[in-house]
């Protein structure tokens, strides 16, 4: 009941896999009590996946939320001067959105929602899911790390054995990180050890 009439933000972005997990902790924190909002990136709006179709996913949410997803850079923008949200969660982040929020780009919805947000010294929760995590975005996650008022959902390597960059946050975690990150602190320990895929 942490987040009891908590305004929480949730920005999905395009790693379609992990979206019904991310649904299942939305509907956990509306049942809670907390006020959630979403905001939907360009990928996730536009594109049918195997894993669901583009209008299923803004449907969904507005089943759980009650409250229509932000779907434009315009619409997100009054994020900051509206002061509208007590968090803000993205999960999840694609390394896409990771690279371009360490390099302080702000070209689509999502990234806009964050600037807004972000621009009121209030908790950034991010839940990454990237395949080159321990590749090229490894630097990204280095200085988001660093940045002041985001907070990481603990992460590890979800298959080394067929993706050894891959990095993947775990979604049991994203709502005691959100709880965590309210009160200005880093869930820990942030890596994390996931279940080896290879038999023993």
């Amino acid at each position: 009941m942490r987040l009891k009439d908590k305004k929480v933000g949730m920005v999905l972005t395009g790693s379609h896999c992990t979206l019904d997990q991310v649904l299942v902790k939305i509907e956990k924190m509306v049942a809670d009590g907390a006020k959630v909002y979403s905001v939907l990136s360009e990928t996730v709006q536009e594109n049918d996946t195997r894993f669901g179709k583009a209008l299923g996913w803004e449907k969904k949410l507005i089943e759980i939320t009650g409250n229509k997803p932000i779907t434009s850079i315009v619409g997100a923008e009054p994020i900051g001067p509206n002061n509208s949200f007590d968090v803000l969660v993205v999960a999840p982040c694609t390394g896409n959105t990771l690279a371009k929020l360490a390099n302080g780009i702000t070209d689509s919805t999502a990234l806009m929602a964050i600037k807004a947000h972000l621009r009121n010294l209030k908790p950034v929760v991010i839940a990454i899911s990237t395949n080159d995590g321990l590749g090229i975005n490894a630097k990204n996650i280095g200085l988001l790390i660093n940045m002041k008022n985001i907070y990481l959902v603990p992460f590890g390597q979800d298959n080394y054995v067929t993706k050894a960059n891959s990095l993947v946050a775990v979604v049991e975690r994203i709502i005691p990180t959100i709880e965590m990150a309210l009160e200005g602190k880093q869930l820990q320990p942030v890596l994390i050890e996931y279940p080896s895929p290879i038999s023993n």
